[in-house]
């Protein structure tokens, strides 16, 4: 027991010199923490010194963010229409999300099995992904594309009430 009690306060002095030597100066946080637009205080808390330095005047101007156009520069492109995307949000990067699509299935539909690719009629292909099955003869069926847990989609067919898990593909 009496060496751990030689061992405290150099241990007690080493955390304390190391939380000095780590923390940012008080005064610059709270500049950074006062900064509105979360990117300019992501580059504010990215550029304070690290150690105890001099802190910087409260008043300051925050850093301008490097991820703003510039006056000048080209703005990014406009994003596509939802409905364009709508399954395929995994590869493009839109907010903006619909809960469902409304179209029809062109011609004869004869229903589904494991694998099948359905074209709708606004050209979207869908592949059904899951176990199901159904043999059904419909002219031009209403079909409801929704949107269910955990990046799921289901293929709603006017007149049953099966659902088959799908996948769009095109």
């Amino acid at each position: 027991m009496p060496q751990v009690l030689k061992l405290a306060p150099a241990v007690l002095a080493f955390l304390i010199a190391t939380g000095y030597a780590s923390a940012a100066d008080e005064a610059a946080v709270r500049r950074c923490r006062a900064i509105p637009d979360s990117l300019a205080r992501l580059a504010c808390y990215d550029a304070l010194p690290l150690g105890a330095t001099p802190s910087a005047p409260l008043n300051a101007a925050p850093p301008q963010s490097p991820f703003r156009p510039q006056p000048g520069q080209p703005k990014a492109p406009p994003a596509p229409a939802p409905a364009e995307n709508f399954g395929l949000e995994h590869k493009a990067r839109s907010t903006d999300e619909l809960a469902t699509i409304e179209t029809y299935i062109p011609g004869r539909f004869e229903g589904w099995r494991p694998g099948v690719r359905i074209t709708l009629a606004n050209g979207q292909v869908w592949q059904v992904i899951d176990e199901t099955s159904r043999y059904m003869v419909l002219d031009n069926p209403k079909v409801v594309v929704r949107r269910g847990l955990m990046g799921a989609f289901f293929l709603d067919v006017e007149g049953d009430n099966r659902s088959p898990r799908v996948r769009r593909v095109q």
